[in-house]
């Protein structure tokens, strides 16, 4: 298989054998269609030449009852064919989503840093769609057409081979036509797929920042932006309709010229008298019969090609790497102390300059560690080492002697809490939100959070209190009610590693007084990582590093560094001046 492009063998021992009793009973299905759609056609030659001529009545209504059991039966295994074959692939569209997005939460970080939310989205609703075509009807018709049309083929080189094979050399050139095309649209797909999911992942960053972009005025700038997007979607569209229309408008006229060949020769024959009337109108019926499912064909095989570029992108998500590595990640942890250390540890964004040089320091259990600086000096990133968002590219970040990169990411996690400055909320209650951290948690567990980071404070004002709704990531609340209720998160998930990330970055005054007696309780007897830009949050820090260009170029308590009237003592007498 060749890189990003997936074969029909691939496709074809992933998901049609799994389906092989099922597909088998579809075709058995609509073999029997095929077979009852075939009485008509021969069923005309007896009426013609041999029911009408001899104005036999019991005869014409034996034929009758013969037609109307052929159509029923038809009817019935057409019903049934639908019914089983397209049901199983909706099954599967669902598993694969389920599946593609499982993936993708096991992703790093980076992979969502460098890619939309809303092309992920296409990629998990949408690029899997086209395997219906593979496990639904499509797969099974075409096989099921070929069926039908060898059979009619069969009978009509009984009835007349020569008119038969003035019909083959049209349609063996049809065939070459609509295979050339097909390999030139399977790429227009698969570039479809990239556009559409990239104009899906711009409009949904637009509807996330309508607030942003209604406030600059923005409003002709993103309509521009989005006007862009879907004209070369249109454009990709345009192109593979004219493929498509090379292969319908070639069917056309060619077997449209077979079928005049065919009215000129039977048309000698009969005049001759070596062709009946019966046997002229069976092979015109039959003659159907053979080139409508080859026309069908090329229809499913456009569709089988549009499957296999979804596909396409699919598969090349499903072989990326995972952040928690099986065989490098083996060390389960079942009991955290808590002591954090960085041993030379330097790191850098996809191989490009270094960000961190060199960083070493200890953070015994139960300490907090505040990390100080000017921004973009190095401060999230290293909290993102501590939280395994991020693997240093040199140097040992170790956990109770045990070295991260080699610890289960989920056992680690399981103790890590996080309270970012991007505070995220789901769309629902109060209390959902606050349960994510620990869904099974007691009704106890849950006020005792809730009180601890004082959200009763203002849940008590509210009519629905603990289930009120608060709207998309959180949109009806503050931002210190926000940050709330992600530190009573916090609370409930009892990690024994916190990393609050500008927690106080969104508070007015008195939600800051609230914040700073439940961050109290939320770091007592927890290894803490605190960044902050307001320097009067960490006075009371175990060790403050002070972090410039990726260096750590002070360290020390908030009165041994005010003492050393060093960068530290800069930042913190600036802030009080303000």
């Amino acid at each position: 298989m060749e890189k990003n492009k997936v074969s029909f063998v691939w496709a074809f021992k992933e998901f049609i054998w799994p389906r092989r009793k099922i597909l088998f009973l579809g075709l058995i299905l609509i073999i029997i269609r095929s077979l009852a759609g075939l009485v008509l056609p021969l069923a005309s030659k007896d009426l013609i030449d041999d029911v009408i001529p001899s104005k036999d009545m019991q005869s014409l209504i034996n034929l009758l009852v013969f037609v109307c059991s052929a159509i029923l039966i038809q009817a019935l295994s057409s019903f049934a064919i639908t019914r089983l074959l397209s049901v199983e692939a909706q099954r599967l569209i669902s598993q694969l989503r389920a599946k593609v997005q499982q993936k993708l939460m096991k992703l790093p970080i980076s992979f969502f840093d460098n890619n939309k939310s809303g092309a992920l989205v296409s990629r998990v609703m949408t690029d899997v769609e086209g395997v219906r075509n593979l496990v639904g009807t499509g797969l099974v018709q075409l096989i099921g057409g070929t069926f039908t049309a060898i059979v009619s083929l069969i009978i009509l080189i009984k009835i007349n081979a020569l008119m038969t094979l003035f019909v083959l050399l049209p349609v063996a050139v049809f065939a070459v036509v609509a295979l050339k095309a097909f390999k030139i649209i399977r790429p227009i797909f698969r570039a479809r797929g990239k556009i559409s999911a990239e104009v899906k992942g711009r409009l949904t960053e637009t509807l996330n920042g309508i607030r942003v972009i209604k406030g600059f005025n923005a409003e002709d700038q993103e309509n521009a932006n989005f006007e862009d997007g879907v004209h070369r979607l249109f454009i990709n569209v345009k192109k593979s309709l004219t493929a498509t229309a090379v292969i319908t408008s070639s069917s056309t006229f060619l077997l449209g010229l077979a079928s005049a060949g065919i009215m000129g020769i039977g048309g000698y024959y009969m005049m001759e008298g070596s062709m009946s009337l019966g046997d002229f109108l069976k092979f015109t019926l039959l003659l159907g019969f053979m080139i409508a499912p080859i026309v069908q064909m090329s229809n499913v095989g456009s569709q089988l090609t549009e499957a296999l570029a979804g596909l396409d992108r699919t598969e090349e998500l499903m072989q990326m790497e995972e952040e928690d590595d099986p065989t490098v990640r083996k060390v389960v942890l079942n009991d955290v102390c808590g002591d954090v250390k960085f041993e030379n540890v330097s790191f850098s964004y996809e191989n490009k300059k270094e960000v961190l040089h060199e960083i070493s320091f200890e953070a015994p259990k139960g300490t907090v560690t505040a990390l100080v600086g000017s921004s973009g000096s190095g401060k999230s990133t290293i909290a993102g080492l501590v939280a395994t968002f991020l693997n240093p590219v040199k140097g040992t970040i170790t956990l109770d002697g045990v070295d991260l990169s080699t610890v289960n990411l989920n056992s680690f996690r399981s103790k890590l809490g996080v309270v970012l400055q991007d505070d995220f909320l789901y769309e629902g209650t109060i209390r959902e939100n606050i349960l994510f951290a620990n869904p099974s948690a007691s009704e106890e567990k849950l006020i005792e959070a809730v009180k601890g980071a004082y959200v009763n404070e203002f849940t008590d004002k509210f009519e629905e209190g603990l289930e009120t709704v608060i709207g998309e990531r959180g949109v009806k609340l503050s931002g210190g009610q926000r940050q709330r209720i992600s530190i009573a998160r916090a609370l409930l998930a009892d990690p024994k590693i916190i990393i609050l990330d500008e927690a106080t970055s969104n508070l007015d005054t008195e939600s800051e007084s609230y914040i700073q007696k439940s961050l109290s309780i939320l770091m007592k007897n927890r290894t803490t990582f605190v960044i902050a830009h307001r320097l009067t949050t960490i006075q009371q820090a175990d060790q403050i590093l002070v972090i410039e260009d990726g260096k750590i170029v002070e360290r020390g308590r908030h009165e041994q560094l005010i003492k050393a009237q060093g960068r530290y003592y800069d930042l913190y007498t600036y802030q009080s001046r303000m």
